[in-house]
Formats: C-alpha cells, structure tokens, sequence
C-alpha cells in the first residue's frame, strides 16, 4: 500500500473545486471493514500502515516541527497516535506522548505500538509539553461519543488554545463520525486524516469546522459495497448547441414576493435567469409592487392566473408570507415541476391536507429546499434534532414527502427516496446572509427547465452556488452579487 494520503476538502471557506466525488462509510460499516481485514499487506497491522501514513503527513504539512505533542487514548485512535510517534522519534523529531490509562490493558495491536513508542525513545509525560510545534489529536476516533471529561478536556482546551496546528486522526476528538454533530468540547483541527474510509460527519453539521483540511488514506483496503452516502462531486460542464432557442432551456415561474417581500421573488427570478433558464416570468402575490425589475429587464411580470403551468418549472414561497397559502393547493394539484422554499414549506407543515398533496406528487417532479428549521417544522421536531442528525432528516423529509430535499446548511444534504444521500462539498460563511436562500431555489428551478432530473437538478444547484461563494474574493458577498455569479 501507498502511505501517502489525498487531499479530500480543503479547509472552510478556501474553496473545493477540485474536489470529486468519494463514497462515504459510516462508524458500523468501517468497524466491521477493520475486523475483516485485521492486517494490511506483508502481515503489517493496520495499525502500523495507519501510523506511518499519519508519521508521513505530519512531516508533509508541519515539515518544520522539532517538537510533536502527541495526545493518545485508550483505544486503536490511540495506538495509531503511538504508531506515528514512533515514526517521528527515528526520524529527528522530539515527540512528547500524553497517556491518561494503562498501556498494559490495551488492545494487542496498541500495546505492540506503546512498546515500539518507548523503544524509539518517545517521551511519555502525564501534561502537555509546554511549548510545541505541533499536535496530534489520537484521543477517540469512532469510537462511542461521550462529553470529555478529566486529562482528556484538559487536552483538548490545551489544543483548541495553542497557536500551532493540531491534526487529528481519524476524525476530531468530540465529533460524530456519522452525523457531524460536535459536542460541546471538541478538538478544531487544521488538518483530519481519516482512515480505511471516509466519514460522512467530517463533511456536514459541525465537521466542516473541526477538520480543517480533510485528508484520507485507505490503508490499502479497498471496498466496493454500497457507500452510506457520497461527496457530490463538481458539475460537468455541458456544451449548449449552437442551434438552441430559448424554448430549449425551459420556463421559469416564480411565485412569490407578498408585499413587503419583493426583493425575495426578484432574487429567485435573477437566479433563474442567470443560472440558464430560458424564460423566467415572476408572478408576485397580493396587489403587483413591480411591473419591470430595471436590473433584469429580461424578467416578465404576470398574473398568477394567466400562465399555463404544464409547460413550465414553478419555485414558489420566496418572500411568499403568509398570501403564498392561498395559492398552494393549486401550486402542488397542477405544477409539472416544482421547487418549494421558505414559506410554502411553513405552510405545508402547519397542514395535514397540503403534505398529503406533496406527497402524492409524481415522483421525481418536485424539491423541497428547508433550513433546520423549516425541516424541522415538518418534521414536527426542533431544529437541533434535525442538526443533530443532517443525513437522517433529509431521508426521513425525501420519504415522507416523496420528493428530493436539499437540507441547507454547512454540509448541505441533498436526498430523494431510495436514493443515496449526497453531502455538497462547496460553498462557507459568505452565504450567510439574507437572501441566498431565494438565489439557491431559483438556480435548482433553472437546473429543473431545462430537463435535468430532479436529484441531479439539485446537486448541480447546490455544487454551483456554493462554488460561487468559494471563489467569491470579498469578504461580504450579497445575495444580489450571488445571484450573478452562479
């Protein structure tokens, strides 16, 4: 096997436009991947392969460090921090290893590490160093997620507070593998390197924030069974026919924009336009604010009632308030395709005969594009069990409703029924901000006009306003700047 790792995702907010798309294994599969495959090539542990490759990628990215903190805990995430210290002992560095149980009472594999540690001449102290260059976090990696308590949360404070870089092995200590949810008292990490497979936790919830930059090395296993969920990778890029018309790319329809909450419905509607559609008309709900947006002449503003709807991709509930209710049962009785935001979503789940209509909507026509707490509120739940879990309440949401859900958020989920969920790599903080929202539908409806299945209508959506973020040079960027660069 290679001992080299691959860069996955770069850290928050610098950007995924190379990344691809990788399978993504949860804790109960890559355990029982580790008990069917105890040794890697040439009767080496892999224990000793994870080492090394962690050895390696410490020198690769901290390649200056004379002295290597190296906290370890009591199961195998441990042993691979012993493996690496080892490592970087015999080739020149000063490493300091952190222990806070018995070495003796370790796995075999663990045990056979503490031992070569030692016999390297590895340092072992109870207490951090007080000065180093960099760390190793090898405290818990899948194992069973509990609050840090005693030397553990004091090493893990003594991490997040020090100015020098901490990667973590595996994943970081205090984050689910499989959600992303972080405990309260977690380690941030400048680097994660995750090993045998890649989890789903480091890429949504809280993992974005934690890993840093996201390495992997799959110590030289391979698995080709079913991935519990994928990294959407980057969208191709399609060439249009020079003998393409404007009816080649589809109608937009947005409803939405009650008084008061235009700027929401001209959001959508210039998203649209410049995420490809072929026409986009704005149909605003209550008396009419706007006849002509003098930004996108192009936009055509007309009666609810005056379009044919059969013939067109309709997103509806952006600044829709509360006139968007009135319209919703005809919205979801006669749509094609439909794209459900903010609003709609609100109204839906305060309504038992609306989520029935939803439900019974031919498969594959419709997405539905919740914050937490919009998929909370129709889920019946709150917003911190929807976060707690991202990947489970976007299928839970696609299933009930038959529909694809883009559960927005860091680590936006995108799922359908029957379907292998998708975590989107791209996008960071800059989309924090009012509006953004409204860009995203109007970009899945232009995806959705222009004859892209829904699932693929929205992965490409979601990859391409995130990447507008990344690559956004400012540190602000509105919603209006967004919606021209997607």
């Amino acid at each position: 096997m290679s001992t080299n790792s691959e860069r996955v995702l770069p850290g928050t907010g610098l950007g995924a436009a190379g990344a691809r798309a990788w399978p993504l294994r949860d804790s109960a599969h890559t355990r029982a991947l580790e008990g069917s495959h105890p040794a890697g090539t040439g009767n080496r542990s892999l224990m000793e392969f994870a080492g090394l490759a962690l050895a390696r990628l410490a020198l690769a990215v901290v390649p200056h460090a004379r002295t290597i903190w190296v906290a370890c805990g009591p199961g195998n995430n441990g042993g691979d921090g012993l493996e690496a210290a080892a490592h970087l002992q015999q080739w020149g560095k000063q490493v300091v290893v952190s222990l806070a149980h018995d070495p003796e009472k370790s796995s075999t594999d663990a045990h056979a590490a503490w031992l070569k540690a030692r016999a390297a001449g590895v340092s072992f102290n109870d207490h951090p160093p007080e000065a180093f260059d960099a760390c190793l976090d090898a405290l818990f990696g899948i194992g069973a997620l509990r609050p840090l308590q005693g030397a553990y949360a004091d090493w893990v404070a003594c991490m997040n507070a020090a100015s020098t870089p901490t990667i973590a092995v595996d994943l970081p200590s205090g984050l689910d593998a499989d959600t992303g949810a972080a405990m309260p008292m977690h380690v941030t990490a400048q680097h994660t390197l995750s090993l045998l497979t890649l989890k789903p936790g480091l890429f949504t919830g809280g993992g974005r924030d934690a890993c840093g930059d996201i390495w992997f090395n799959d110590l030289g296993v391979q698995d080709s069974s079913p991935p519990q969920a994928l990294l959407a990778g980057p969208v191709a890029i399609t060439r249009r026919l020079h003998a393409s018309h404007k009816g080649t790319f589809g109608d937009v329809c947005i409803v939405g924009g009650a008084p008061g909450m235009t700027g929401a419905a001209l959001l959508a509607a210039r998203s649209a336009l410049h995420g490809g559609a072929g026409r986009v008309f704005v149909c605003p709900l209550g008396a009419p604010e706007l006849t002509l947006d003098p930004q996108c002449p192009e936009l055509m503003f007309r009666s609810f009632d005056d379009l044919d709807w059969s013939a067109m991709t309709l997103v509806a509930g952006c600044g829709g308030g509360q006139a968007i209710a009135e319209s919703l049962p005809l919205i979801l009785g006669h749509a094609k395709q439909l794209v459900l935001d903010a609003d709609a979503l609100n109204h839906i789940a305060h309504s038992p005969v609306l989520q029935q209509q939803l439900a019974q909507r031919p498969a594959g026509h419709t997405v539905i594009t919740p914050h937490p707490l919009e998929a909370a509120r129709l889920l019946a739940t709150t917003a911190a069990v929807v976060q707690a879990d991202r990947l489970g309440a976007a299928q839970s949401l696609a299933e009930r409703f038959q529909c694809v859900v883009v559960l927005k958020g860091s680590g936006t989920v995108i799922a359908a029924p029957g379907d292998i969920p998708r975590i989107n790599p791209t996008g960071n903080a800059k989309l924090a901000t009012a509006g953004t929202g409204d860009v995203l539908a109007g970009l899945v409806g232009a995806h959705l006009a222009a004859g892209r299945p829904a699932m693929q209508a929205a992965c490409e959506a979601v990859y391409r306003h995130g990447q507008a973020a990344d690559q956004w040079q400012g540190t602000v960027l509105s919603a209006s700047q967004l919606c021209h660069r997607t």
